[in-house]
């Protein structure tokens, strides 16, 4: 249990920052590409979220075959907080995803099939978290998420595949490939780096919104909890006027 205070509140975030400002700096003095420039180095940010987003919808999936099987609390606040993860680094890549678009295709948005899956894996994932919040039983909460959880992941290999599906102007995978990669190998040890910082910045929040809703639950308990003993307390028999009862 210390350890594990001590690896979340020292080691972990401090690990996470001094890998992403690395990885930030590896960023900037990265030979520039070819064609594009300097405008290519936002690589270095867009291709970690996205792999951050899958990863956090990957938890999500794990943690809710694991609550079907076991019932425990842990497997679905974990749940909760990695789709909450995923959501905002999805959005976070699409948004990067425009800003590098924009110069090289010309446009912020066209109807690219990657765009548009991820678009689609951003929505259904945001229904997720509105289903979590729309019923108030944990335990049917619980239950109801972790199936729609499991049915959602199906759209992220969706997403990943959908450059070699369909004729898309987005670029074909360089890294994640038969092979060698494709990306110059100095560009690939700065990606590795961003991608090492990115994963210890998002196991970091991850581990902080898992401690968030450890303490919601609480909360949420003990106000059950108080409102039960209220109830209780407010439920007396009749009792007649000048009614004695003796033993």
């Amino acid at each position: 249990m210390v350890r594990s205070k001590v690896l979340t509140r020292r080691i972990l975030p401090v690990s996470a920052v001094v890998t992403g400002c690395a990885g930030l700096v590896a960023a900037l003095l990265a030979p520039p590409d070819r064609v594009q420039g300097n405008l290519q180095k936002l690589m270095y940010v867009h291709v970690p979220s996205a792999w951050l987003a899958y990863a956090a919808f990957g938890l999500t999936l794990v943690a809710s075959v694991g609550w079907l099987w076991r019932r425990r609390e842990v497997y679905d606040r974990l749940a909760a907080a990695s789709a909450e993860l995923g959501v905002f680094f999805t959005g976070l890549t699409v948004v990067l995803g425009s800003i590098w678009g924009k110069p090289v295709w010309g446009v912020w948005w066209t109807w690219d099939a990657r765009l548009v899956t991820t678009a689609l894996l951003f929505f259904i994932y945001l229904g997720y978290l509105a289903l979590r919040r729309a019923i108030p039983d944990p335990a049917d909460r619980a239950r109801r998420s972790a199936v729609f959880g499991i049915v959602a992941f199906g759209m992220v290999p969706i997403v990943h595949f959908s450059v070699l599906w369909w004729r898309t102007l987005h670029q074909p995978p360089t890294v994640l490939r038969p092979g060698d990669p494709t990306i110059d190998h100095i560009m690939l040890i700065v990606l590795g780096i961003n991608l090492l910082g990115f994963t210890l910045i998002g196991l970091w929040l991850l581990l902080q919104r898992m401690n968030l809703g450890a303490g919601q639950e609480a909360l949420e308990q003990s106000v059950v909890a108080r409102d039960r003993a209220l109830a209780g307390a407010s439920i007396e028999p009749p009792q007649l006027k000048g009614s004695k009862i003796s033993g």
